[in-house]
């Protein structure tokens, strides 16, 4: 591929990284309120940087929680005397709307990075960084097309609007909110969505589908305030006891998930997705020691480990903070017990029958002496895209022409909401077009970014732009 757009962003290289490396510099941890300040002041500099490349109307649009960024470009024109309507492709040019989000998550355990997680740094060809991979340096790739395009060619392929947000890594639930408004500002055909991975190193992949997730906090309340365990250990009801008991009737030892009804909507996948599937280039057990580090891998019967994590739903507990944690001893019993809870959901689940299931399974199992209580704290549908439509088949052949190789199609495990969000509100498909790689350690310590992935990222966005503005 060659053309002065893509020339211009071979010799700027340099400069895109270090641009990279101050924006990852702050430290935009969207779930502590001490970063507040931070997450405004990376908002701006986002903002700025697309007046900077040409964008029009940059701006926050303020949020009950971290600020949205704004800008558009709406200039691209269809062929001169072309009658100006979708009923003939020669006719129009579509509009993109680009999304990514520039919040990150927090950094513990701090003593598990190499580096510091603010101060990046390049090591065998890697960028090291917190939000490296996810999501601000494809956020950046995203911006330096669009740079890369306008000053080589002084316009677009197509028409632009972008929207970033930093409130993703905590529910999303103001951009949800400005979606389900449907602002005129949003009107577009698709969305470009960079906050995905290659399923290998140098294999050009589109994700077409994601788990759904509800996130939820289940706690458990026994006495009236913390007991002494002597005087009052075996008669009054211990709420970790409790939680614990609860939680391991949540799913039996093959793991899988007892809450009646759960499984009744699942849409599975087709013979076709699950041979294309086995025809990927994967190893178990290379994945269970360089990704996983685990002895052994666990799950369903019966379902490869694409299928356990593709299209199988999951139930995991992510922590159980309370109680006595201090060094010595503290014989108390706590008067409460909380356990962080998510629920990943695949095609055909809705997240409000599955929590509506989840907490009356709750109620039921919890043991004697304990009141519990289950809170629903954000919630996003599965959703799946088809492949025949033409941005995704236009994506499919800018990949192949940047990578040298044929496109492939994934599911992803993980959740982005917004997909869910842009069909139900804006009745736009997703182009889930991401540059990351398995092992980029995104929500741990040592996240990276491949360097090469961001070059050749930047150009395989503007090769998409060009054959979606055809």
């Amino acid at each position: 591929m060659s053309s002065p757009a893509v020339t211009y962003a071979r010799q700027n290289q340099p400069r895109f990284l270090d641009e990279l490396k101050a924006l990852l510099r702050i430290p935009s941890v969207s779930t502590l309120p001490e970063n507040k300040g931070d997450c405004r002041r990376t908002a701006e500099a986002l903002a700025s940087e697309l007046t900077c490349i040409g964008m029009e109307n940059a701006r926050l649009i303020e949020t009950e929680g971290h600020p949205l960024v704004y800008a558009d470009w709406l200039h691209a024109q269809a062929k001169p005397g072309a009658p100006a309507d979708r009923s003939s492709s020669a006719g129009w040019k579509p509009t993109a709307l680009f999304y990514g989000h520039y919040d990150v998550q927090p950094t513990d355990p701090l003593e598990e990075w190499l580096s510091p997680p603010f101060e990046p740094v390049v090591r065998d060809g890697n960028l090291y960084a917190r939000g490296a991979a996810d999501d601000k340096g494809q956020v950046w790739a995203q911006i330096k097309a669009l740079e890369s395009l306008m000053a080589s060619n002084g316009k677009l392929p197509l028409n632009v609007r972008l929207l970033f947000e930093g409130d993703e890594e905590v529910g999303g639930e103001g951009i949800a909110q400005f979606v389900a408004s449907k602002p005129p500002e949003l009107k577009a055909d698709f969305a470009l969505i960079s906050d995905t991975e290659l399923f290998a190193p140098g294999l050009p992949t589109l994700c077409v589908g994601l788990r759904g997730m509800i996130y939820t906090e289940l706690e458990v309340h026994g006495a009236r305030s913390d007991l002494h365990s002597g005087m009052y250990g075996g008669a009054a009801p211990n709420p970790f006891m409790a939680l614990a008991q609860m939680l391991a009737r949540l799913k039996d030892e093959d793991g899988r998930i007892l809450i009646p009804g759960f499984y009744d909507d699942i849409i599975p996948p087709s013979p076709e997705e699950l041979q294309a599937w086995r025809s990927l280039p994967f190893d178990e057990e290379q994945y269970r020691i360089s990704e996983v580090g685990s002895r052994t891998l666990v799950g369903e019967p019966g379902y490869s480990v694409l299928e356990r994590t593709w299209a199988r739903p999951t139930l995991d507990v992510h922590g159980i903070p309370g109680g006595f944690t201090g060094a010595g001893a503290k014989t108390v019993i706590p008067a409460k017990a909380l356990a962080k809870v998510s629920m990943r959901l695949v095609p055909g689940m809705k997240p409000a029958k599955i929590f509506a299931l989840y907490k009356a399974y709750a109620e039921k199992i919890a043991p004697a002496g304990v009141d519990v209580e289950v809170r629903l704290i954000s919630a996003g549908d599965p959703c799946l895209i088809p492949v025949d439509n033409r941005y995704i088949q236009a994506a499919t052949r800018a990949l192949k022409e940047v990578w040298g190789r044929e496109t492939v199609f994934i599911r992803s495990g993980g959740s982005v909401p917004i997909v869910g969000d842009f069909a139900r509100h804006l009745g736009i498909p997703s182009v889930m077009m991401g540059f990351g790689l398995p092992d980029d350690n995104i929500h741990a310590p040592n996240e990276k970014f491949h360097l090469r992935n961001f070059e050749l990222g930047i150009e395989s966005i503007m090769r998409f732009l060009e054959e979606a503005g055809r």
